[in-house]
């Protein structure tokens, strides 16, 4: 039985997207079969692994909205055993469109929950607000990767982020676990960046990841060229980052 992870952090430019493409890369390289669910509109991640949003027929919004075939939206990527369900722009209105629906908050649950037999990994890509669509992913997930970026104001806004996960627990999904803390953009070489982690490492201990992701040129080139970094450039450190978290998250599942 698949697991549901989501990605979430309502603070932009946290690296959630960089995550999400090459964490379920490096599983689906580790030879897990992984879906990955883009819940951004911004749709950074299904460009980021080759998906022109523009050609697409189907994308999350239809299934969401129209009651689409899930399966219908799903697209193959470069890599062997990744498939993604791409976003699109029309995704924006999706959360008024959705306020009069019945359960407004499990559409997304009912949608992924019969795939997770076909699936070792779902991971969400959410978008940086804690709206409804954010909520539907809190509340299809098994657990919840939230990125933190080792800047200045990087645990501002997560005690926010807490609150809603400890809402969407006792009123929507009890088993919501918290995956981990996952520490973004670290540069060793910066008092702050590890000021920071050990900031983070004191307030939340063994729920914060053993990886960190570190700040890489090749990880921000790669979704330019439609790639995940695995396949952009192997020997980058960014691809070695995301590879070791794929290690720590399926050896956390043993």
């Amino acid at each position: 039985m698949g697991k549901i992870i989501a990605l979430a952090n309502q603070k932009g430019g946290v690296g959630k997207t960089t995550t999400s493409m090459n964490l379920a890369a490096s599983l689906a390289t580790l030879e897990k079969k992984v879906l990955l669910v883009d819940a951004d509109p911004q749709a950074n991640a299904s460009s980021g692994l080759g998906v022109d949003v523009s050609e697409i027929d189907s994308s999350i919004y239809e299934c969401i909205i129209d009651h689409a075939d899930p399966r219908d939206a799903i697209y193959t990527t470069d890599i062997e055993g990744l498939d993604i369900i791409p976003s699109h722009i029309d995704l924006v209105g999706a959360e008024i469109e959705m306020l009069n629906l019945p359960n407004r908050e499990k559409v997304l649950s009912s949608i992924l929950s019969p795939m997770k037999s076909e699936y070792d990994y779902i991971l969400i890509d959410c978008s940086p607000s804690l709206g409804l669509i954010t909520v539907n992913a809190l509340t299809a997930a098994d657990s919840v990767i939230i990125p933190v970026q080792c800047e200045y104001f990087a645990l501002e806004g997560i005690s926010k982020l807490l609150n809603t996960i400890k809402i969407i627990k006792s009123k929507l999904n009890p088993s919501l676990e918290i995956e981990g803390f996952l520490l973004t953009m670290y540069d060793s070489r910066l008092r702050l960046a590890n000021q920071i982690y050990d900031e983070v490492k004191k307030h939340f201990q063994e729920l914060v990841f053993k990886t960190v992701i570190q700040r890489n040129v090749k990880l921000s080139e790669a979704p330019s060229h439609g790639l995940p970094v695995i396949l952009y450039d192997t020997d980058s450190t960014g691809s070695k980052n995301h590879l070791a978290l794929a290690k720590e998250i399926i050896e956390k599942d043993k």
